[in-house]
C-alpha cells in the first residue's frame, strides 16, 4: 500500500501530526489503519483491511523514522535580547535606505518610481491552489516590475520534490547557483543599467558558511595533521591580529615538527594573547572566532 504516493502522503501528514504532540508507536499505524475513514480510502468499500504490528513496523522504516529521542522544535523567546534588538534596529536602518530605490506601490496598484526610468510592467502571475500530492518545492526570484524572474527562454528556477526519499533538500550550493544565474538574467535585462537587491529569510540554507570560513565549533585544544572543519575540506582561511595583520591558523610548510598541522585553540589564543595561565579544558562550548578577525567572544569552555 505504501507504492500509493497518496496513501502513503497521508500517513505520512498523519505521523507528523502525532509527532508533535506524543511519541509515536507502530502501533498507531494499525490504529489508523483500522478507522472507517482510512478504510473507506483503501477498500473503497470492499473487504476490510487490517495490517499486522510487525508490518507497521516495516513502513515506519520504510518511511524514513526511526527510534530515538524527540529533538527540540524552533525556538521563539530572546526576541527582545539586547543584540537582537541592536540587529534588528541596524536592519531596519539598511533597509530604510535601500528603500528609497525601491518601487512603491499605492492602494489602486500604481507604483511611484525611484530616481531612474521606469520598467516596463507586463502581466501579473495569478496564483495558484495547491493540489494533492507529494510535497514539490519551488525556488524562484520575484520581482514587482516583472514577476518571475526569467530571460526569454532562461529563468532562475528551481523544481524538486522535497524529501529524504525524493530528491533531498535545498542546499547552500543550491542556492549559490541560482543566484548566480538569476544576477546573469537580471544584468542581461538591465544591460548594467539598474541595481539589483536581492533578499534572503533566515532559511538553514541561506546562512551557509564558505567551506574555510572562521569557525571554532568542534576546534581541538591541540595541534592537529588532518584537522578540519569540514570533513575532508579545505584548511581554514586566516583571522586577524587587532593591528590588522593576518594571523594563520595552521604552522608553515616549513615548520620542524609539525608542518601545515593546524595549530589548534591553545596556541592561537596564546598568540592572541588570551590564553589565560590556568589553561582551559579541551572542549568548547558555543565558542566561536569574530569572523574574520580575533579575539574571540562568548569563551564559555566546558570539560569533555
Amino acid at each position: 500500500m505504501l507504492d500509493d504516493k497518496d496513501f502513503a502522503a497521508e500517513l505520512k501528514l498523519f505521523l507528523l501530526k502525532k509527532s508533535k504532540e506524543d511519541c509515536i508507536f507502530a502501533k498507531d499505524i494499525v490504529d489508523i489503519i483500522a478507522t472507517s475513514e482510512m478504510q473507506e480510502k483503501i477498500t473503497k468499500g470492499g473487504k476490510p483491511v487490517t495490517i499486522s504490528l510487525r508490518t507497521a513496523q516495516r513502513w515506519l522504516r520504510k518511511l524514513d523514522w526511526r527510534y530515538g529521542k524527540k529533538q527540540p522544535g524552533m525556538y521563539i523567546d530572546d526576541h527582545e535580547r539586547e543584540d537582537v534588538v541592536a540587529y534588528r534596529n541596524e536592519f531596519v536602518k539598511r533597509w530604510k535606505d535601500y528603500e528609497r530605490r525601491m518601487v512603491v506601490y499605492d492602494n489602486d496598484g500604481s507604483p511611484t518610481f525611484p530616481c531612474g526610468f521606469p520598467v516596463t510592467q507586463g502581466p501579473r502571475p495569478t496564483p495558484e491552489r495547491k493540489g494533492e500530492g507529494p510535497s514539490i518545492m519551488v525556488s524562484s526570484f520575484l520581482t514587482p516590475d516583472w514577476g518571475l524572474l526569467t530571460d526569454e527562454e532562461d529563468e532562475a528556477q528551481l523544481f524538486f520534490e522535497a524529501g529524504k526519499t525524493q530528491d533531498g533538500y535545498f542546499s547552500g550550493d543550491d542556492l549559490l547557483a541560482k543566484v548566480e544565474k538569476a544576477i546573469d538574467i537580471f544584468e542581461n535585462k538591465t544591460h548594467g543599467m539598474m541595481t539589483g537587491l536581492f533578499m534572503f529569510d533566515n532559511a538553514p540554507s541561506h546562512q551557509k558558511h564558505s567551506q574555510d570560513a572562521l569557525s571554532a565549533r568542534k576546534m581541538p585544544k591541540k595541534p592537529s595533521e588532518s584537522w578540519t572543519h569540514h570533513p575532508n575540506g579545505p584548511k581554514m582561511r586566516d583571522a586577524q591580529f587587532n593591528d590588522g595583520t593576518a594571523q594563520s591558523l595552521h604552522f608553515s610548510d616549513d615548520h620542524p615538527t609539525m608542518p601545515g598541522w593546524f595549530k589548534g585553540t591553545q596556541q592561537i589564543l596564546s598568540e592572541q594573547g588570551l590564553y589565560p595561565a590556568a589553561g582551559l579544558p579541551a572542549a568548547a562550548d558555543e565558542f566561536y572566532f569574530c569572523s574574520p578577525t580575533l579575539p574571540v567572544r562568548n569563551l564559555n569552555f566546558k570539560n569533555t
